[in-house]
Order: structure tokens, then C-alpha cells, then sequence
């Protein structure tokens, strides 16, 4: 098992405080993978401390304003490729069975081309298939470093690490056509509105569940990780 690729999915999955007990161990796994140039792992660091210090709320707030709100900084890697187009539908079916047939049944309500639940499921697959997958969407992975490097996101270098990892350089006109779209205030409510108008199709077991992946990550890693309880604020 590839603990980098999991690493890398929990830290781009929504925070949680399991998350944040786990991430001295997880930043450990991203300090020690020499696949990963010095200087990659050295930006990883701040964005793993902020991850296990930081206020659980600002995290959670961070991450929806990132990732949640905006569709050039969209997690689901479809999203870039097919938009709302019906080729996103058979290109979901396909990836669904894709796990399957790996063995991996993903129990989230998040869709299967998530990059958290792709990695997780990468994290199990043959090194060379691994990097075949992720040079795929090298493009992806550099337009969103880019456009999280212009907002000065601690998230860029997770990125950035996906992109070495793949051991590809990304399409030069392919990284500039995801560039070019648009981008939406994520605090203009209204103009969201009109971006998300179309209903987005759900392919997990119950669409208004809601919950995060990272606890079902966590308790997969190869040395399980035993986090302090999440308790609720009252």
C-alpha cells in the first residue's frame, strides 16, 4: 500500500479533528517519501501544520470556500474534463466500475471521481498504474496549483506533489484552457447560484449524508492510527 497516495487523500479530504490528531503521523509519511523532491515535501509542511493546529472550524470554513464553492477549484476531477456534458455520466459509470473491479467499494456520498476517493483507491493499485492515472489529470493538477498559488493556499503544494508523483510534465495548453475559464467570488452568492444551477448527480449510498472520507482513509492506512475523539462543541 502506497501510504503518500493516502496521505496526500486525507489532507485534501474535509478537515475533521480525527484528521488533525492524525496529521503528525501523516505529515511524517509525506517527510519521508524521497519520490518527493526536498523542496516538495519542505511546502507540504505548512499546510500539515496548519491542518493539525488550526481552529476546526476555520479549516472546515477554508476548505468549503476553496473547494466547495468554486468549480475551477473543483475536487471532483470531471468537473475539468467533461463539465455538466452527459460524457461526465459515462465517464463516472466507467470509473465506478473500474473500482469495483480493483476490489474497492468507496462507501461515500461523495462521487467516485472525487480526487480524495481516486487516490485512496490509487493508493492500492500498482505503482505504474498509479502513475499512468495521475499523469491522465497532470493538467488538472497544475491549473489547480496555480490557481491556489494566486490565493496564497496552503493547499497548492498537495498539488504540486500529485503533479511529481505522476512523473509527467503537464500539457502546457491544456494547463492554459483550464486557466482561462472564469473564476467566481466565492462570497458573490448569487453568481454561485448561476454556476451550480444544474443539479449535480449523486453516486454514493446516501446523498444527504454529507460526511466526510477521511475517517474511512484513516482507519485503511497499513499501521492503524488511533485518533482522539471527535467531540462535538456544545
Amino acid at each position: 500500500m502506497d501510504r503518500t497516495l493516502k496521505a496526500l487523500s486525507l489532507i485534501l479530504s474535509y478537515p475533521t479533528r480525527e484528521l488533525q490528531a492524525a496529521m503528525p503521523e501523516i505529515g511524517g509519511v509525506l517527510a519521508a517519501d524521497s519520490r518527493l523532491t526536498a523542496a516538495a515535501r519542505r511546502d507540504l509542511r505548512p499546510l500539515v501544520e496548519a491542518l493539525g493546529g488550526r481552529d476546526i472550524y476555520d479549516l472546515e470554513e477554508q476548505y468549503v470556500m476553496l473547494f466547495d464553492r468554486s468549480r475551477t477549484l473543483s475536487l471532483n476531477l470531471f468537473e475539468h474534463v467533461h463539465g455538466e456534458s452527459r460524457d461526465r455520466g459515462g465517464a463516472m459509470v466507467s470509473l465506478l466500475e473500474t473500482y469495483r473491479a480493483g476490489g474497492f467499494d468507496p462507501v461515500t456520498s461523495e462521487l467516485p471521481d472525487h480526487l480524495p476517493v481516486l487516490l485512496e483507491f490509487l493508493s492500492m493499485r500498482p505503482f505504474a498504474e498509479v502513475q499512468e492515472t495521475l499523469a491522465d489529470a497532470a493538467h488538472i493538477f497544475e491549473a489547480l496549483s496555480a490557481r491556489l498559488v494566486r490565493r496564497e493556499s496552503p493547499y497548492a503544494p498537495a498539488f504540486a506533489a500529485l503533479l511529481q508523483l505522476s512523473g509527467v510534465k503537464a500539457d502546457r495548453e491544456a494547463v492554459a484552457e483550464l486557466l482561462d475559464q472564469p473564476e467566481v467570488d466565492p462570497n458573490d452568492l448569487e453568481a454561485l447560484d448561476e454556476v451550480w444551477e444544474e443539479s449535480e448527480v449523486r453516486f454514493g449510498p446516501d446523498p444527504n449524508a454529507g460526511c466526510p472520507i477521511s475517517r474511512d482513509i484513516l482507519a485503511r492506512m497499513d499501521q492503524p492510527i488511533t485518533p482522539a475523539p471527535d467531540v462535538a462543541a456544545e
